[in-house]
């Protein structure tokens, strides 16, 4: 997503259905990191090591901690643009829609609930990082082809509200079965799986839970529940759940099983929420090098730049996901608040690949209508 949770997560999706309207504002939404570069296409793009700009193209709410960049520039001479078109799904259909005058020259923000997509549609251009961290990505790889290096990794999963349900004298729920009962009608809001890639995740995950002849069942039931579907995450958490801080009605929201920490009060103590470990689905994200970039070298850099030791400790503290590294120390807080599913549900990929679309038109055939 990520993040600071608020950071990453509150503007990132974007509606499949505006990707053309989307198209049409690019140069709106593209923003210069640090200053006003115009792109992969620009002049001053370097074709080699030495300097120039390298437009990197990804979700909206991408964020790494003052100073990281500008540091990535001073060492290497380049500038570096940054181009936002939304969220992860509509990342990719961008980059698909564009891939005849790329976007840019390195793509970062690609999961696995869209690797295959990017990789079947030609977007990308095989580069194998030598980073250290480079044999810790391996082991996330969408296929052996080198288009895509994660970069890092999380369980995306349904949080509760602590104080709620203490203050209700009702249990926590603890599986997915769980939302169906009546005693929790009306108090679920997860995202949309058509426009937000969490939402997908989590479709991913009930037909992890259930198989492909049983998750409609499951969603038909979920929504005869209550269940309400926001656009995107923000809306999600921050508007609908009570523990997002926006005082929501609903203490069931899909978020991450890194979100908790962000609820520890100011003076110290637990967290004010909790993911159910039992409902996850496990997202990576995933850089890698743009076909038809303009400055394709300094587009190897900035994945490998990605791995750094420098980046990778960052990620947890800027977007609120794992890094691949497992060199990195883990802020002390996340070993207590925030584990990964000990047995995240799981697709195979080529599975996605191939029912990814008709999966996502079915859900919302029953579930949005």
């Amino acid at each position: 997503m990520a993040r600071t949770r608020a950071r990453r997560r509150a503007p990132r999706r974007t509606t499949t259905a505006g990707l053309v309207a989307v198209a049409g504002v690019l140069a709106l939404t593209a923003c210069s990191v640090t200053g006003s570069g115009s792109g992969s296409g620009s002049d001053d793009a370097s074709t080699g090591a030495g300097g120039g700009t390298v437009t990197l193209v990804t979700h909206d709410s991408f964020h790494l901690s003052d100073g990281l960049l500008e540091q990535f520039e001073a060492d290497t001479g380049l500038t570096v643009t940054q181009v936002a078109p939304g969220d992860g799904g509509a990342l990719v259909n961008q980059l698909i829609l564009t891939k005849d005058a790329p976007l840019g020259d390195v793509v970062y923000g690609i999961d696995n609930t869209f690797a295959s997509r990017a990789i079947d549609e030609g977007v990308l251009e095989p580069y194998e990082s030598q980073a250290p961290a480079a044999a810790d990505a391996a082991r996330y790889a969408p296929d052996a082809s080198h288009s895509l290096t994660a970069v890092d990794t999380g369980d995306v999963c349904l949080n509760v509200d602590h104080a709620w349900f203490a203050a209700q004298g009702v249990p926590e729920p603890t599986s997915l079965e769980d939302l169906t009962d009546p005693r929790y009608r009306d108090l679920t809001v997860v995202t949309n799986a058509a426009t937000s890639s969490p939402g997908l995740a989590f479709l991913l995950a009930t037909v992890g839970a259930f198989g492909e002849d049983g998750w409609q069942q499951y969603w038909t039931d979920l929504e005869a529940n209550g269940l309400k579907v926001a656009e995107g995450w923000s809306d999600a958490y921050y508007t609908d759940f009570s523990g997002g801080g926006g005082g929501g009605p609903r203490p069931i929201a899909l978020s991450y099983a890194s979100s908790p920490p962000e609820t520890v009060p100011e003076g110290g103590g637990e967290p004010t929420t909790g993911a159910l470990l039992d409902t996850c689905f496990r997202q990576v994200e995933y850089a890698g090098v743009l076909a038809g970039a303009q400055n394709p070298e300094g587009a190897q850099q900035l994945v490998d730049w990605l791995l750094s030791d420098e980046v990778q400790a960052d990620i947890p503290g800027s977007m609120y996901m794992y890094p691949v590294s497992s060199a990195v120390e883990l802020p002390e807080s996340w070993a207590e608040w925030a584990p990964l599913s000990e047995a995240p549900h799981e697709v195979p990929l080529d599975d996605i690949a191939e029912n990814r679309d008709a999966w996502v038109r079915e859900w919302t055939d029953l579930v949005v209508g």
